[in-house]
Parts: C-alpha cells; structure tokens; sequence
C-alpha cells in the first residue's frame, strides 16, 4: 500500500498539487519520522491578538508549511517566504480562533497550489480536514497532529517527526490554557487533552503555543507539567478554576469565528 493516502479527503483540486508538490498528508502511523539536518524555522508575532504564526521548512526541497498565519501579516509572511525561496504548501490552523481571522484564505489567493487544513472536527471549511495521527509531509519533515480538544472540538496539536516541538494551539499556553467557557469549550476535556496527549510528549520537547501575552515565546512539557498554575492542579480544582474566570469574549469573536468557519475567506 502507498505510504501517502488522503486524496480520497482532499478536494479534487488537491491531487494535481500533490502531483506537482511532494508535501503531503500521510494516514499511515508508522513510527514517528526523525529529523535530518536542514529544518528552517520561524516564529512570527501578531501585536493585536499576541498570536503566533509558525513557519517551517525544509531547507533541501524549500517546501513549507505555515501555522497559524494571521489575516493583518499576510503580506509580512508572503514578502519572508519568498526572501528565503521556499514553496508554501499548507496553511494549518490549529482550531477555528475567535480573536483573528486566519490569513489562509488571502494566502491561498496569492499562492498558487496552496491548501487550508483544519480539524475535521472544527466544523470549518478547508481543503485539507485532518484527523488524529495524520501527518503533514513536506520534504523529508513532517508534522504529526494530535487531537487535543477542550477549547473548542477541533483542536488539533502539530508535533514535529522527532517529538522536539509541539505546536499547541490554544490548548496549552505557556503557564495558562485556553478558555474553556465559548465555542464547545469543556474543562474536563481539556484537562485529559493536556495531560494524555501533550504531557506524554517527551519532557524536553518545546512547546510553542498560538498566543502568549506576557512576552514569552517557548516553555518545554517539563516545564509546563512542573510550573503551569492550572494544569499542576486536580481536574476538580481545575474545573473550577475554569468556570470562575468570567473573562469578556474576544474583541472579534463576532466576525473571526463565521470568517475562520470558511476559511478566512470572509469579506477578503
């Protein structure tokens, strides 16, 4: 059987870019894919939303992937990408956000070829739905996704092929989580996300999560495990925690989650 399978997920339009690209999504599960030298990797910073964007790629066939691109630095990311020549071929976001728009939809009409990809479980239009245990292929690189909802049902979690970087979206922020009180969020499920599918990760494994808003760019899963207010609590304490933080919606939430649930192509 071929290692690479999900035409039968994507679009029809995606089997010719999987014919001229190589990056690729795999249903196999085979052992984890181990890093060879020449990974690029950028972290990218939106002041309004104090969202990351992640930009990775590999060095040898210049395909890339982007995570998490935000609709008011599209342009700084397109005019980045083409500085190191490389070839954008997915555009993932972590889950359907409330506080931006994701750029993808404007990246996809500046980049031939490009394909969205969300959670099959965000209820959001992409080219590409994932599901647990896929992997995003690009080059000889590849990212894992783990589902790990709890702030919204479609939460996915991005691991590079040799487990030294998590992507975690909103589910684990560095010393906090995501809010669990809109958009399907459970603090149940988020506690036995974080700590079944993101605290099994080795311990020095880099976490890099979707937003930070103290000015901290990386925590590790060891460090999260020992120092994280919230997560070092019991699923009772951390329950109620959650549901006593009374926080105001996000500024956009009226018009981020209707644009991301068509990938960003809202109005653009």
């Amino acid at each position: 059987m071929s290692a690479v399978v999900l035409l039968n997920k994507l679009k029809p339009a995606v089997s010719v870019t999987l014919r001229s690209w190589s990056t690729r999504i795999s249903h196999i599960h085979p052992s984890p894919r181990r890093f060879y030298s020449g990974l690029l990797f950028r972290q990218l910073f939106e002041a309004e939303s104090s969202t990351y964007t992640y930009l990775l790629a590999d060095t040898d066939t210049r395909e890339a992937v982007l995570i998490d691109p935000v609709l008011e630095t599209v342009d700084r990311d397109l005019k980045l990408i083409n500085e190191l020549g490389l070839k954008l071929t997915v555009a993932a976001n972590t889950h359907c956000h409330a506080d931006h728009i994701t750029g993808t939809g404007r990246l996809k009409k500046n980049v031939f070829g490009l394909k969205s990809a969300i959670s099959k479980h965000s209820g959001a239009n992409a080219d590409i739905l994932l599901s647990d245990g896929d992997q995003i292929i690009f080059g000889k690189h590849c990212l894992m996704v783990r589902e790990t909802p709890g702030h919204t049902d479609g939460c996915v979690t991005y691991i590079t092929g040799d487990l030294c970087m998590a992507f975690t979206g909103d589910a684990l922020l560095i010393r906090g989580c995501g809010r669990t009180d809109f958009q399907q969020g459970c603090p149940k499920r988020l506690y036995e996300s974080v700590h079944k599918r993101i605290f099994t990760l080795p311990g020095h494994c880099f976490i890099y999560p979707a937003h930070d808003y103290k000015g901290q760019t990386v925590s590790t899963v060891d460090e999260e495990r020992k120092f994280n207010p919230r997560l070092t609590k019991t699923m009772d304490e951390f329950e109620k925690i959650m549901n006593n933080l009374n926080l105001p919606n996000p500024k956009k939430i009226d018009i981020s989650v209707p644009a991301n649930l068509v990938c960003g192509l809202h109005d653009v």
